[in-house]
């Protein structure tokens, strides 16, 4: 049977949607994760933010792109759906995905949507031109709680192309909608979903000497940025590490003998090798994790399991690492991603 929650502190309630505009929040559900269920339901893939009444939606939606010195065409809707396709399964983590009771700001889904430099090229844009800010429509009719309104990130085209983005018209063979960023989102694969502009508007080439946007700078600290960089040149890719987490723990029963078997996600990084270490207290030692299969693809969550025999009853701490320790995991090195649980039965 599964036990309760992780951390054992209230949680926000899953599922739903809490909050309005730039304030608002869903937190998917994680602790049911399985091989048979891997793309999170839309109406379950968590929100960060979500569109409000300030937003005025323009019809037709139209997407301006501005080479430097050069007059701005725009691409209609139709011609971005002729260079649409399957993009695959990719994961989105909210950067501020921090809280131990739930860490619900993270979600898969299988896109359809047209490849970033495809689109560059349909309105020719010049490929030597290095840097481009995507922006999207936000509410700046207000100020907001939780976050700083103006969605635009500055990108090199090269990184862009490396990382595989793509405008994204569709999720889970549907439409998007409207709080995921319909009629077109940004999908960066494996970087953080700040990045992800929502209700894309233009794509335009910037100089080198452009100022980071206000949303580089909200969410420097959680891309792991060098302080706040004052140039959008200055910022590294806000890629993401790798990472994992137990998402549930199952109580067993083996003859008169109680076990447990910790369930858990690995996602992130560069390379398609996810060997996982955990530890369950500070004063044990690091054991290798013993299902850690290789995902097929490195640009969503993997699931992997370890079989676990407390001596004691008592309080735990999960904690995974990179069995490699030359893979960056800035995260798990801070214990990023700890969950703690009660042992009753042993």
């Amino acid at each position: 049977m599964p036990l309760g929650r992780f951390d054992g502190r209230p949680t926000s309630p899953v599922n739903q949607m809490l909050g309005s505009g730039l304030d608002a929040r869903l937190f998917s559900d994680i602790s049911n994760l399985s091989g048979d269920s891997p793309v999170t339901p839309v109406d379950q893939f968590f929100v960060r933010t979500r569109a409000s009444e300030g937003q005025k939606f323009p019809d037709p939606w139209t997407i301006s792109i501005a080479n430097l010195g050069q007059k701005p065409q725009q691409l209609q809707l139709d011609s971005l759906a002729q260079l649409s396709r399957p993009m695959g399964t990719h994961l989105l983590e909210c950067s501020g995905n921090s809280d131990p009771a739930n860490f619900g700001l993270i979600s898969a889904a299988s896109w359809t949507g047209a490849p970033i430099g495809a689109v560059m090229d349909r309105a020719g844009r010049a490929k030597g031109e290095s840097l481009v800010r995507i922006s999207g429509l936000d509410d700046e009719s207000r100020t907001w709680q939780t976050s700083v309104a103006g969605a635009s990130w500055i990108f090199t085209r090269d990184a862009l192309e490396r990382a595989g983005a793509f405008l994204a018209t569709g999720m889970n063979g549907a439409p998007l909608t409207r709080d995921h960023g319909f009629p077109v989102r940004l999908v960066v694969p494996n970087w953080y979903g700040c990045v992800a502009i929502k209700w894309v508007t233009s794509i335009e080439a910037v100089g080198d000497e452009e100022p980071a946007t206000t949303q580089m700078r909200e969410y420097a600290a959680r891309t792991q940025q060098d302080g706040i960089p004052a140039l959008a040149r200055e910022f590294q890719p806000a890629a993401v590490d790798l990472a994992a987490m137990p998402v549930r723990v199952e109580q067993l029963i083996d003859g008169e003998r109680v076990f447990y078997r910790v369930i858990g996600i690995s996602w992130g990084g560069a390379a398609p090798r996810r060997d996982l270490t955990i530890r369950f207290r500070a004063n044990q030692p690091w054991v290798p994790v013993e299902n850690c299969p290789a995902p097929a693809s490195i640009t969503t969550w993997s699931l992997w399991s370890h079989t676990w025999r407390p001596e004691f009853p008592g309080r735990y701490q999960i904690v995974l690492g990179a069995a490699d320790r030359t893979i960056r995991t800035r995260r798990l090195e801070y214990f990023y991603y700890t969950r703690e649980v009660e042992i009753d039965r042993v």
